[in-house]
């Protein structure tokens, strides 16, 4: 019989070989990005951010992405991204079609929106991209949350039929406040799904960013189930610190068998800042595709 000092004692030995199998670099998978049940997107703006943009691209590509992500496309080489994406056999997931300001909270701002909304359908076309992220804007003063989350609402109504017309979805990310995006107007999965639901268009979603939501409402799954009608996209990120899985208190194998579970088959972006060599950081990944 072994006594609990001696299981005390031997248990750090046992753990030994595991431990040097997941920190040596050399015993990784070579592309640990290419999961089998997960297909993620490398948020090419976080992930070797101190390369040409296009270099990112490829690195994505050797760790084994099937997809990209990125923010706003104004500035950067549509041309040039559409024509390695598909040199690669890779896709862009998603971009960045309107940002925090001006805001889609305010109504003077809608008109301006409608034609950027219409630019950026056509820059996903060429990029073979069918989602564009939408962010809803900080606090207006003088004006509630209700004010602002209605306006929101009509201006994405708008929108619509434009998204439509060229089969390309606007997904609404929600934010978080108590770390990220003090003084912005939408936080929370809750609240993201109420608006889509009363801008009733199957090309209106929510990009559920579980990183934001977590910090903001907890109960990652729970909510999955309860908004799953209005999932367009899905991103990660670990917390504390915004780094790749497996760094923080976000237990994702559990979360991602959740989705699975519930029908999602579109890409997860990889929204994160890696803690350690992009190659070593794919390997939270790997393992959070592991349930």
């Amino acid at each position: 019989m072994l006594s609990r000092r001696d299981l005390l004692a031997a248990a750090p030995i046992a753990a030994i070989p595991h431990q040097i199998a997941v920190q040596d670099p050399k015993a990784l998978p070579q592309r640990p990005a290419a999961t089998p049940k997960t297909k993620f997107a490398a948020n090419v703006e976080m992930w070797w951010g101190g390369l040409p943009f296009l270099q990112r691209i490829e690195k994505a590509h050797e760790l084994g992405f099937p997809a990209i992500e990125f923010w706003p496309w104004r500035n950067k080489d549509v041309d040039a991204i559409a024509k390695l994406t598909k040199e690669l056999g890779m896709q862009v997931a998603q971009f960045t079609a309107w940002g925090f300001s001006p805001g889609l909270n305010e109504a003077k701002n809608h008109a301006k929106f409608v034609t950027e909304i219409e630019a950026s359908c056509k820059a996903a076309k060429t990029l073979r991209c069918s989602m564009m992220t939408v962010v809803g804007g900080n606090d207006v003063k003088g004006m509630t949350q209700a004010e602002m989350h209605d306006q929101i609402i009509a201006g994405l109504k708008l929108a619509a039929p434009i998204a439509e017309r060229d089969g390309i979805m606007l997904i609404l990310e929600p934010m978080n406040i108590r770390v990220d995006h003090k003084g912005h107007c939408l936080y929370g999965s809750e609240a993201a799904v109420r608006i889509c639901r009363a801008v009733g268009s199957p090309m209106v979603k929510i990009n559920w960013d579980l990183y934001h939501c977590h910090i903001s409402e907890g109960d990652l799954c729970g909510h999955l189930r309860e908004g799953f009608d209005q999932l367009g996209y899905a991103q990660v990120a670990d917390h504390p610190g915004r780094t790749e899985p497996g760094t923080g208190e976000i237990h994702y194998p559990r979360v991602l068998k959740e989705l699975a579970a519930l029908g999602y088959t579109g890409y997860v972006g990889v929204e994160c800042n890696p803690s350690k060599p992009e190659r070593e950081a794919a390997l939270g990944l790997w393992n959070a595709d592991q349930w």
